[in-house]
């Protein structure tokens, strides 16, 4: 049998949606899907409650039907507006966003509010500038930094209300 998130992203795919992530609960019980337009054709062009269930009718039926998955409850929705970046092409879709990432390794501030005594930073909130050889660009508090695709454990949309 094919890899469970495998499967849901190949749907999914199929569909013309993206799948941003795919979480199990409760021993593989309830699983949760959160997908977003593959194409939009503009900012406001999100998806919405008619795209979440035709995504849940046509995984109910790949999953029950020619997988024989067993799951009590399968949530489809919207990645949100503070969605996920994941994969490289997320960090080049959304540059000029703004965005928090959580690195798992700190590495050595040099930024103007560092000090001697700095401690290695982990937490970045500010511009996404894209990627370059592997690298995510951002400009926080002022400063450019660079930071390894690989070493990014969290990154997330962080939209500014007006």
């Amino acid at each position: 049998m094919q890899d469970l998130h495998s499967v849901v992203e190949k749907t999914v795919t199929q569909l013309g949606y993206e799948l941003v992530d795919f979480e199990t609960a409760n021993r593989g019980k309830l699983l949760r899907v959160f997908i977003d337009k593959l194409a939009p054709k503009d900012i406001k062009d999100s998806v919405n409650i008619d795209d979440c269930v035709l995504v849940s009718n046509q995984l109910g039926n790949v999953l029950t039907v020619e997988l024989d998955i067993d799951y009590d409850r399968l949530e489809v929705s919207s990645a949100g507006l503070d969605r996920v970046l994941r994969k490289e092409n997320d960090f080049i879709r959304f540059a000029g966003e703004r965005v928090q990432i959580k690195l798992r390794v700190g590495i050595k501030d040099d930024g103007p509010k560092a000090t001697p005594t700095t401690l290695p930073r982990k937490t970045f909130l500010g511009i996404l500038q894209g990627v370059e050889e592997g690298k995510v660009k951002i400009e926080c508090d002022g400063w450019n930094y660079s930071l390894s695709l690989d070493n990014i454990d969290k990154a997330r949309l962080s939209p500014v209300f007006d």
